[in-house]
């Protein structure tokens, strides 16, 4: 099961976050097709947020054939494949390397420096 955290701080939509998380438990492995997710009442008081804004969460992942929602049983996740294009996936690698060298730089590192740290991490 995966852990769902929000930054309210982040930039990105809460909901967003949740799909992301989603997609991620999904690409993963820490989430296969029939694991139950939390409800969406469950969820926003575990991560004190509105309830509509799960809800917007399990309908996108819902409308993108992700996720099924079977009323009064649950929601479970309906396909392992979270179908990210390579347009999407380059995007957020993108967002997710800017958001890295800010964070890198306000503490005084160079984009050489987190280059040469990256090169002598293992792949994994």
């Amino acid at each position: 099961m995966v852990k769902f955290v929000v930054d309210t701080n982040a930039g990105i939509p809460l909901y967003r976050q949740i799909i992301d998380q989603v997609k991620y438990g999904i690409a993963s492995g820490k989430l296969k097709a029939g694991v139950q997710l939390p409800t969406v009442r469950a969820l926003s008081a575990e991560l004190k947020i509105n309830l509509n804004t799960v809800t917007k969460a399990y309908r996108e992942l819902e409308i993108a054939g992700i996720i099924t929602t079977q009323q009064g049983v649950g929601t479970f996740i309906s396909k392992t494949d979270p179908g990210i294009s390579s347009k999407e996936k380059k995007k957020k690698l993108k967002n997710i390397c800017n958001e890295f060298l800010t964070i890198a730089h306000s503490y005084g590192f160079t984009k050489s420096d987190v280059i040469g740290e990256l090169q002598k991490t293992k792949e994994k």
